[in-house]
This record gives C-alpha cells, sequence and structure tokens, in this order.
C-alpha cells in the first residue's frame, strides 16, 4: 500500500478540525495528513520555521526534508511554488476550504485543482 504526506498550512494547534493557514510560508504550523487508497492513516502536525532563515525557499525545504509529498494550499507567491515544483512537492489550490479537514475531503474527492499562477500573490504574508 502506496501512502502519501499531505501537508496543510494550519492555524494552532493543528489537527483537522484547525482552520487553514492563510498564506503557507507564514503558518502557524503544517497539519501532515498520511492518506493510501483513499483514506487517512494519520495526522501529526510540523512545527514551521521562521521565514528569515533561506527567505521562501525555507519552509518548502523543511517541508521536502519531511518527506511531503503534497501541499494544499490557500496563498504564496510565485517563487515558492517554483521551489516546490523543484523540490517535487505537488500543489494543490485549498479552493476555500476553511478547515483542514474539508481540505482532505476535498483532496480524496479529487475537488483541488493544480496551483497554478492563477492564484499566487505578491508573498510577503501580507493580508490577502
Amino acid at each position: 500500500m502506496q501512502s502519501t504526506i499531505v501537508a496543510i498550512p494550519s492555524t494552532h494547534p493543528g489537527g483537522l478540525e484547525a482552520p487553514l493557514g492563510a498564506h503557507f510560508g507564514h503558518c502557524d504550523l503544517y497539519t501532515l495528513v498520511k492518506i493510501a487508497e483513499g483514506k487517512v492513516l494519520e495526522v501529526t502536525t510540523l512545527p514551521n520555521v521562521p521565514h528569515q532563515q533561506g527567505g521562501c525557499m525555507a519552509p518548502v525545504n523543511h517541508l521536502a526534508q519531511n518527506g511531503v509529498q503534497v501541499l494544499i494550499a490557500g496563498g504564496m507567491g510565485m517563487r515558492p511554488l517554483m521551489g516546490f515544483q523543484q523540490v517535487g512537492i505537488q500543489v494543490l489550490f485549498g479552493n476555500g476550504a476553511q478547515t483542514v479537514g474539508a481540505a482532505v475531503e476535498g483532496l480524496l474527492k479529487g475537488q483541488l485543482p493544480q496551483f497554478s499562477t492563477d492564484f499566487t500573490c505578491g508573498g510577503g504574508g501580507g493580508a490577502h
């Protein structure tokens, strides 16, 4: 059984009930959801890293180093999107999901589009 680790930017304390973090690089933490065969196997959290160390690529590399294969995001700039593509992490657009659980449900139902330049913002973590 092949499993996939999905990261979802979240507000504290994380988990399936947690609201989504609006901007992936400035979220409180990531909820990591291991899925296989259309089911959730495990839910854990991963603290975010300071944005200053390595700029936009710090969270990208942090997630890659922790085995993440898919990221669900509501917003990010062009540079990190390109960074995720370089490290082989697929980025999906959260499509308005309000909670981690809703985002995961959308993923399992095949309702989340591939994150494209149409969804990118100016970056910087301001109110989007």
